[in-house]
């Protein structure tokens, strides 16, 4: 799996290590000119806690080759999502490589609120064989880290990593609320549109902003192209995604108002 010291591959790396030893998990860091220098301490540190093995593979010479290849057709654009998403598919091609070459099963690392959203990137960070915390939603997975380090002798998840702000690291001083609201209020919403069934206007009625539960509802819908072409993913609620999930692609199809 990639090893970002962000806190879902923190968690996946914890969960590989207890379904199929420490001795068969790599971890493989993939620093860009974004990532900070706490988010490769902290990768290195939960790997340490972990005693799992570690490879670096910096990327910053291959995003100099993709931009030089495309310059003649960016010519003139602002950096952005294209450039931005090109980071998570450098990385998405070497994990890929790693695991051809040497027969392993690479671990999608995104969680169930990304997921809903589309806070991915395709042949990016979605790549993989077995997506470990997909059907976990991000308030979650603070919770299960939390509980690892309760549960402990001594810390698993390094205590900055529960602690920072999340962020993808794509750009300069990014953080994933510059996108998407907080993680509690998203969480709920998402809780009560995919597992409650409600309504944007029963969403609005429990005291959720009706502008915020209208991006949130269209951000899942159009994030079905995404989740159609996820790997597998562990099921632990009655609403995962995957079989017997769908909405509509290609259609005409919108949701009720709130």
């Amino acid at each position: 799996l990639g090893l970002s010291g962000g806190i879902d591959s923190a968690l996946v790396a914890a969960i590989a290590s207890a379904a199929i030893g420490k001795e068969n998990v790599l971890g493989v860091l993939m620093p860009s000119p974004y990532s900070s220098a706490h988010s490769v301490k902290d990768a290195l540190k939960l790997a340490e806690n972990l005693g799992i093995q570690t490879q670096s593979l910096p990327i910053g010479d291959l995003m100099q080759d993709y931009d030089k290849t495309l310059e003649p057709l960016f010519a003139g654009t602002s950096f952005g999502i294209a450039e931005e998403n090109i980071q998570s598919r450098i990385r998405g091609n070497l994990l890929m490589a790693i695991a051809n070459k040497f027969g392993h099963l690479l671990i999608s690392t995104g969680n169930k609120s990304e997921m809903a959203v589309g806070y991915c990137t395709l042949y990016g960070d979605m790549n993989g064989g077995l997506a470990a915390i997909a059907d976990v939603p991000k308030t979650r997975v603070y919770s299960l880290c939390q509980w690892l380090n309760s549960q402990a002798e001594s810390e698993i998840i390094p205590q900055n990593i529960i602690t920072k702000a999340p962020s993808a690291e794509l750009k300069p001083g990014q953080t994933d609320q510059d996108s998407l609201p907080p993680y509690d209020i998203l969480d709920d919403i998402l809780q009560r549109f995919i597992q409650q069934h409600q309504s944007p206007a029963q969403i609005v009625a429990a005291g959720h902003d009706a502008a915020v539960v209208d991006k949130v509802v269209k951000l899942v819908a159009r994030a079905e192209f995404k989740r159609r072409q996820a790997p597998p993913g562990l099921k632990i609620t009655d609403r995962a995604f995957g079989t017997g999930w769908r909405m509509p692609i290609a259609s005409r199809w919108v949701l009720g108002g709130s």
